[in-house]
């Protein structure tokens, strides 16, 4: 059964920011980063300037990117993603503005000009010197046969295109989130802790223009204390946000 506060708001909304987290992305088998049994406790990160200045530093996160790998190659959306895409069609949808790298709202149909990947992707390799772009594949199978870190036609290094511990955020992404966050009269967060920053503070400035501010995910965040949250939901974001936009929209549920 949907929650009807939550199928108001969304049916009253004309332009809606949609934050996600971690929490969306177990439901395609990729497995949370920050939650009770997520990826984090398991390694210590490897910083982006340790990256740039130690080859040792190179393979092990090549190394660790390519274990990751076939989870992300084969992962396909699931029904929060969809969502989002029928929000998109019904003219609702302000900005999909994710923590996410697995790149599964892009896959799931949402249009660049509605999607902000605050941390990048990891379903493309870029280069760290001239920014050029290219598929993982041959760059995993490259690395899995000679365990050296892959380096670019130009001389620089390759890594994942994702947002590294210590590496800034692209200064674009934060001004279209930014901007999205001005222009929201909804924002809901899905599936997210709302513990890493400056990512977590873009629903947040939505929600202190006095905008409503949904907060849907299993266990804590952040922001449950919030006296901006209009609205707290816990549970299973792929249960809960599909059927109140199914239903918003007046869809089959």
């Amino acid at each position: 059964m949907t929650h009807p506060k939550l199928t108001a708001l969304l049916r009253a909304a004309e332009r809606v920011l949609v934050f996600t987290g971690a929490g969306i992305s177990t439901g395609s088998g990729i497995r949370d980063f920050r939650g009770p049994n997520g990826v984090w406790k398991e390694r210590q990160p490897i910083y982006f300037q340790d990256f740039m200045t130690s080859d040792a530093a190179r393979v092990e996160y090549w190394d660790e990117k390519c274990e990751a790998w076939p989870s992300f190659r084969d992962a396909e959306p699931n029904r929060v993603h969809t969502a989002a895409v029928g929000l998109e069609r019904a003219g609702k949808l302000a900005m999909v503005v994710t923590q996410n790298v697995d790149g599964l709202h892009g896959k799931g149909g949402t249009s660049p000009e509605r999607l902000v990947e605050l941390h990048g992707t990891n379903t493309a390799i870029e280069c760290m010197t001239c920014h050029e772009r290219s598929d993982p594949e041959s760059h995993v199978q490259r690395f899995l046969e000679t365990r050296a870190a892959p380096l670019c036609a130009c001389g620089g290094y390759l890594k994942p295109a994702t947002i590294s511990f210590g590496q800034n955020l692209a200064p674009q992404d934060l001004e279209r989130s930014a901007r999205a966050a001005a222009e929201a009269d909804l924002v809901i967060s899905l599936g997210s802790t709302l513990s890493v920053y400056p990512a977590a503070g873009v629903p947040l400035t939505a929600a202190r223009r006095g905008v409503p501010y949904v907060v849907i995910n299993r266990g804590a965040t952040e922001h449950d204390s919030d006296p901006a949250v209009t609205l707290r939901l816990d549970g299973d974001v792929v249960e809960l946000f599909p059927l109140a936009v199914d239903v918003a929209l007046g869809l089959p549920a």
